[in-house]
């Protein structure tokens, strides 16, 4: 028998697939639709394993539903744009648009070699001025609603970057991109009013059944919906300060506040813009950084002023106010009072600047002598040392207690809050689509005119100076319109809006006046499935809601506010890591194994530390070529492998044994189709067996409920028991009718996992694909004999395999004549009563 050359094969099926555009798509609307969506790449170059795993399990799924009969969408594009691009033209002296679509032409051939049903006649690219053109445009539809908007602001500067960053795209303190310490800047920026859609973009949460729960749960987080109330603290000791207004969750621990704290931006700062000591203070909060988990995470730090608040429900407690760097001016009113005992983030404070710590909420009431040292005590339990709401359960009887004591004094009112901030989508780079705003000669913002747009990038072959290009190009910068001078807006726009509305351009990629066609919209949208990784469960995922919700908005011909009905969250793909003697990472690459211990290839006497197994990642060089794996197994085996190993929402963990096992399994395969060709080749005219007909009707009943339920893993366990049973069973005598009807069959169910394979083996055939997806059947499938449970006075005693339906005197007559159970009767008389469950139970009471 012929070897399995998936070489050729390979090559020759991709070859085909291109030339007949087998998954362009061809819309006979009349039909059902699948949109089957992955998130787009970033062309870096090379794809990985990640991209490996997340399109495979796309790919699977599109080419399922389209044999189901599905209009299919499979669509791909480049997410373009970005700081790496712009840093690698600065580092290799190059500009981005050549070394961007170098890495796209790369990434597309190395994508193309796995076989991905995509229709890559709707391909897109975020870069080019056919798709920002009318982003731009949706920038200015959206500015025309009033959901844009421009102010002076502190951000997260990238200091490596040069730009500004979301709160979102700073992790662990640090530029998500450069990894550098991001600090605190004031600047004019531009907004996208997400803050508006707060409560809309929570309240759809519950729309989304197909949806992860844990990912709902982090975006329920993120736009952090709170009850509390606003109130005013009376200043006794000053003239020009009335009153402080504070928002807070906790108003029933008012008794135990000791001091108020504000932010450095708060308007009260004004009166201490010359206090040299408030200036260095300012200075030192600057350094931290904007985001709530910065200055969470930074020392607590504050400047005491010389005002006095008094406690609006006890004005014989007056406490000092201060700055602190822990208070974020966009939360809240930018002021806090704080209750030590009941609030670490305060306890920490109180504790640094000797403040009084009172403990207002007990967890029993039965104690007398709860105190809070060290630890601040956050839990339920009862509120004591407070007066009129003493002995009240907390938090559910306290703080309604409190709400309605404060607004019947009119000193409180009852607020809702969101944690979600707007959105600041300016960037100063050069690498990124063009704000369309020009400003006039009093700095005032205009649009620039719809005839005029796209604004283009000017070309620059050569990136050298640091910070955003376009502030130096004067040609550009300036512009004259209708005899009026005006300066283009230079920040681009922040790339997580290339990316908050590709979805809908893929609908419609070669529509010019528009960014989408309406009725392709309404017959596409929403995408049916979306895959791609957790980590974009707020950025991206959260921007792609609203941007849907804000394009809805006063639009009486689209109104689809969920652009994702189903996601699919895929796990990381994990290899160990390998240091040397001087702990420095090493690739797989530069090791050997040698009787079960790990060395360096270059020097085999040099064992190497061998590390936990994390995902893969370029730092800690535990990264797999994908294109290395595919010239050397084949692009099958590799989609197998990445489907076999753990369900796929779990992480999967690479390994060479798990590689070539896939790849000798493919061969087992191969050698079993030689075996169905040569059974065929016998023309039988009859059947000895009924069993193949049966079990490939098994089979189908549980590959398909596998397909539905993203049990890749279990689908792949299906294709081995098949392989195991079919390898087996082939010794019995089946005619070419049966052999055909059932293989025939089982390959198509192939045709989704080792597609290439799949289709070789119907070609030999002589198959005829059909592009259906077979059914199986019922009648088949049902049992012809089944275990009836013997009991006597409802203890099972046995078990009968007897023909389905027998009925209840032939099942106690066989029992009766049972070596195993006539000792259970003595006589006829003996038996009192039978209860008997058809095809299931008969249990005698003697």
């Amino acid at each position: 028998m012929d070897r399995y050359n998936f070489k050729i094969i390979e090559e020759k099926w991709q070859r085909k697939w291109e030339e007949d555009k087998t998954f362009s798509a061809k819309i006979d609307k009349s039909k059902k639709k699948f949109y089957c969506l992955e998130m787009f790449p970033y062309p870096s170059g090379k794809i990985h394993m990640g991209h490996v795993r997340n399109y495979t399990i796309g790919d699977v799924l599109a080419r399922f539903k389209s044999l189901q009969g599905f209009n299919v969408l499979h669509p791909m594009g480049w997410d373009s744009f970005g700081m790496p691009a712009e840093n690698a033209a600065r580092q290799n002296g190059l500009d981005p648009k050549s070394w961007t679509e170098k890495n796209i032409s790369n990434m597309k051939t190395q994508l193309k070699k796995l076989g991905l049903s995509i229709d890559w006649e709707r391909e897109i690219s975020t870069c080019s001025p056919e798709y920002y053109k009318h982003q731009q445009k949706f920038f200015l539809e959206l500015y025309d609603k009033g959901l844009v908007y421009r102010k002076e602001q502190y951000v997260n500067w990238d200091p490596i970057d040069q730009t500004v960053l979301a709160n979102e795209q700073v992790i662990d303190g640090k530029g998500w991109r450069s990894g550098a310490t991001v600090e605190r800047k004031k600047l004019n920026q531009w907004f996208f009013n997400i803050n508006k859609f707060s409560e809309n973009l929570l309240e759809n949460l519950e729309l989304l059944n197909e949806w992860p729960n844990k990912v709902k749960v982090m975006q329920k987080n993120w736009i952090g919906k709170s009850f509390g109330c606003e109130i005013n603290f009376k200043i006794e000791n000053s003239s020009k300060i009335e009153n402080i207004k504070c928002f807070t969750t906790r108003p029933d621990t008012l008794f135990g506040m000791s001091f108020i704290a504000l932010s450095v931006d708060h308007p009260i700062s004004k009166y201490y813009e010359s206090n040299e000591e408030f200036i260095e203070f300012k200075n030192k909060c600057s350094a931290v950084g904007t985001t709530e988990e910065a200055i969470a995470n930074a020392d607590k730090l504050g400047f005491k002023t010389d005002l006095i608040a008094v406690n609006p429900l006890d004005n014989k407690i007056k406490v000092p106010v201060y700055f602190a760097n822990f208070v974020l001016m966009d939360y809240g009113l930018g002021a806090v009072f704080g209750c030590p005992a009941h609030d670490q983030r305060d306890l920490d404070f109180a504790l640094k600047y000797n403040l009084n710590v009172k403990t207002v909420v007990k967890p029993e009431i039965k104690i007398d002598d709860f105190k809070v040292k060290d630890k601040a005590y956050t839990g339920p339990g009862y509120i004591f040392n407070s007066s009129f709401l003493n002995n009240l359960k907390c938090p559910e009887e306290s703080i309604i207690k409190t709400i309605e004591y404060l607004e019947k004094k009119k000193i409180g009112e009852k607020k809702i809050n969101f944690r979600l901030k707007d959105w600041g989508v300016s960037r100063q780079r050069y690498w990124g689509c063009p704000i369309p705003i020009i400003y006039d000669e009093n700095g005032k913002a205009n649009k620039i005119p719809e005839e005029m747009l796209p604004v283009t990038l000017p070309e620059i072959t050569k990136l050298s100076s640091t910070g955003n290009p376009l502030d130096t190009i004067i040609e550009w910068k300036n512009i004259e319109i209708d005899g009026k001078k005006f300066i283009r807006e230079t920040d681009t726009l922040d790339t997580f809006v290339d990316s908050s509305w590709y979805f809908l351009r893929f609908c419609s990629p070669r529509k010019t006046d528009y960014g989408f066609d309406e009725e392709e919209i309404k017959y596409w949208m929403p995408v049916d499935q979306y895959i791609g990784g957790v980590e974009h469960a707020i950025l991206h995922l959260l921007y792609s809601r609203f941007f849907m919700m804000a394009i809805s908005k006063e639009n009486k011909k689209i109104n689809i506010e969920e652009p994702f009905k189903g996601l699919f969250t895929q796990g990381m793909v994990c290899h160990e890591t390998y240091k040397n003697q001087e702990n420095q990472w090493l690739s797989p690459d530069e090791i050997v194994t040698i009787n079960g211990k790990k060395f360096e290839k270059k020097e085999k006497t040099r064992e190497v530390k061998v590390g936990p197994s994390e995902s893969m990642s370029k730092s800690k060089k535990n990264t797999i070529d994908p294109e290395k794996i595919i010239n050397e197994y084949g692009a099958d085996a590799a989609r197998l492998f990445i489907l076999s190993d753990s369900p796929p929402e779990k992480d999967v963990q690479w390994s060479d044994e798990g590689i070539n096992s896939s790849y000798k399994f493919i061969n087992k395969l191969w050698m079993l189709n030689k075996k169905f060709m040569n059974e065929i080749s016998k023309d039988h005219q009859e059947d000895s067996s009924l069993n193949l007909s049966k079990f490939t009707n098994q089979y189908l009943k549980k590959i398909t409920k596998n397909l539905n339920n993203f049990s890749y893993n279990v689908l792949i366990a299906n294709l081995h028991e098949m392989y195991s049973y079919l390898n087996k069973e082939l010794i019995n005598i089946y005619s070419s009718k049966t052999l055909k009807e059932n293989y025939n069959k089982i390959l198509i169910t192939m045709l989704p996992i080792i597609p290439h394979f799949a289709s070789e083996c119907l070609k030999e055939n002589n198959f005829d694909i059909k592009d259906i997806w077979p059914e199986f059947d019922e009648k088949i499938l049902k049992e012809d004999n089944v275990n009836i449970v013997v009991q006597f006075n409802g203890k099972k005693r046995g078990l009968l395999k007897l023909q389905k339906d027998t009925t209840e005197k032939e099942v106690l007559s066989i029992i009766k004549e049972d070596q195993n159970f006539k000792k259970y009767i003595n006589n006829q008389e003996t038996i009192k009563k039978i209860i008997f469950v058809k095809n299931r139970i008969l249990n005698i009471i003697v």
